[in-house]
């Protein structure tokens, strides 16, 4: 399964993250496989595509490490050729 991350902190946070993030790079369990990663060059966001099984304890697992600096939205996804397979024809 696919899941998108979207990670928002405050401001003030902004040095802590960079910190963290130079120090325990991005803290996923084995299991779960970054696929990507990007910044929001407004700052204040970031997004990780990630891929794992679909029980999402592993999730749950990696950004319990990030929790205090910010908080998570957490979506599951799936490339849109995959879900137009899903879609009824006619």
């Amino acid at each position: 399964m696919l899941w998108m991350s979207i990670f928002t902190y405050k401001p003030e946070k902004r040095d802590e993250v960079i910190k963290r993030r130079l120090e325990i790079g991005t803290g996923l369990p084995q299991g779960l496989k970054s696929i990507g990663e990007w910044t929001d060059l407004t700052g204040g966001r970031n997004f990780t595509l990630t891929e794992g099984p679909d029980d999402a304890k592993l999730l749950l697992a990696a950004i319990m490490a990030w929790d205090d600096l910010g908080e998570f939205d957490n979506v599951p996804v799936m490339e849109v050729e995959e879900a137009l397979k899903l879609v009824p024809k006619g």
